[in-house]
């Protein structure tokens, strides 16, 4: 017999996570460099962030393990990203691109990530006060 996964072990696999995500809407500048070295770029919002990327729209095409420069536009902050997966967006013209930076950069998004280990300090806090 084969072992199968109970809904508990599904959802710790599903939920692993490098960091925190958060819904954020943050003015972005999306710069591809081709091959020839001619540069396209596309001023675009994301929709969710983390330490390690994001998902934003987009109008241009791009693929998977296409690398890129993303600009902050509030702070001109850039760092180099790459596309981890692409699909189509449901409510407008474009793609959903899922990206990751080169590098962790929770320091590129406007915001604080909690710990990784903030839902243990939740239930201690919680433990705390009963």
């Amino acid at each position: 017999m084969g072992h199968q996964n109970t809904p508990t072990e599904t959802t710790q696999v599903t939920n692993k996570r490098r960091s925190e995500r958060v819904m954020l809407r943050v003015p972005v500048l999306l710069s591809l460099t081709s091959r020839e070295g001619l540069v396209t770029e596309e001023k675009t919002y994301t929709q969710v962030v983390n330490a390690h990327g994001g998902l934003l729209g987009l109008e241009m095409e791009i693929s998977a393990g296409q690398q890129f420069s993303l600009t902050n536009s509030k702070t001109g902050v850039a760092r180099e990203c790459s596309v981890v997966r692409t699909q189509p967006s449901p409510s407008t013209p474009g793609l959903l691109v899922a990206f990751q930076f080169a590098t962790p950069s929770p320091d590129f998004w406007p915001i604080v990530f909690p710990p990784k280990d903030w839902q243990a300090l939740e239930s201690q806090v919680a433990a705390q006060q009963k």
